[in-house]
């Protein structure tokens, strides 16, 4: 009798340490449950665009721009539709500032002080040099305030801060191709009733590239300027100054021919007078054209669009602290 009570006490204890076992097992699992989602969903996770502090400062994310280029053509679709917004003309104002200006260089620099402008009728000649220079004046001056005239975006959302720089570019090729329409207009009318001849050359084909040039000088120029006017604001107030200056040591209202001597070389050493003097041979072989100038304003560019967007990439780390 005493046996068979201690076998039934045996397998008692034994069922009760399973179901201890059992009950323990599934206990624990329950507790652990919410990490081993945890970790699942670690493991799942997949971010698209990762924002990070730690940038290094020499690195250009050139993929991150394209993945906003969207971004970009809003912007320079902005640009354009607001710049005449809630005038009369509109965006006739494209046309008639270079026209008036064209004019009023034809009397001034024509007629008063004489400068010859060759074999080009002089209307064709300042419309085609002021052409090529509006788009880089106003590549260099609307991307020369980008940090100061963009804080209060910068500092609610966050998207590439060079979208903002390389739309006002592409926003001002609109506005060239207003102004050259223009000029051919005006070609054409001297071809057709004034008997004016042009050659069309090989050369014409490098229309497209002459823009890549000036607009990468604007670029690069401008980012360097609104780089330094986070900390240094007088800048600001030389840049419409300094453009005014730099256009007359480029050759928009002369011709390189009529510059002789050291006064040549320091006028060749403006990367844009042998952008304005090509772009003027294209439709009238009248001048010069020179490879090794045009490769100076390559190389001039490039060096100078490198050097921007790095300083730039430097200083859109913490200009929010100082603008």
């Amino acid at each position: 009798m005493a046996q068979t009570i201690s076998s039934v006490l045996g397998l008692i204890s034994k069922d009760l340490l399973a179901y201890k076992e059992t009950y323990l097992g599934i206990f624990i699992t329950f507790v652990n449950l919410p990490n081993n989602k945890k970790m699942q969903g670690k493991q799942d996770e997949h971010w698209d665009i990762v924002v990070s502090a730690k940038k290094n400062k020499l690195r250009l994310n050139i993929t991150e721009i394209w993945r906003y280029r969207d971004l970009i053509l809003q912007f320079a679709k902005r640009d354009v539709a607001t710049v005449y917004n809630q005038t009369i003309l509109g965006p006739l104002w494209f046309l008639i500032q270079p026209l008036l200006t064209a004019l009023l260089f034809m009397l001034v620099f024509g007629r008063i002080a004489n400068i010859s402008t060759g074999a080009i009728p002089g209307i064709l000649f300042y419309l085609s040099g002021l052409t090529i220079w509006n788009y880089f004046s106003a590549s260099f001056t609307n991307t020369s305030n980008t940090f100061v005239a963009n804080t209060a975006i910068f500092g609610k959302v966050y998207f590439p801060r060079l979208v903002t720089p390389l739309s006002k570019v592409i926003s001002g090729l609109f506005v060239f191709g207003a102004q050259f329409i223009l000029l051919l207009v005006f070609i054409a009318y001297f071809i057709v009733f004034k008997g004016f001849s042009i050659h069309v050359t090989p050369y014409l084909l490098l229309i497209p590239y002459l823009l890549l040039i000036m607009g990468g000088l604007g670029l690069g120029t401008g980012i360097i300027i609104s780089s330094l006017t986070t900390k240094y604001r007088d800048l600001s107030y030389l840049i419409t100054f300094g453009v005014q200056l730099l256009m007359y040591l480029t050759p928009v209202i002369y011709p390189l021919s009529l510059i002789t001597g050291e006064k040549r070389l320091l006028i060749l050493a403006n990367p844009m007078s042998s952008i304005v003097e090509d772009f003027r041979y294209v439709f009238f072989p009248v001048g010069t054209f020179n490879w090794i100038h045009l490769a100076y304003s390559s190389v001039f560019m490039i060096v100078t669009l490198l050097a921007g967007a790095l300083l730039f990439n430097r200083i859109e780390r913490d200009f929010m602290d100082t603008v």
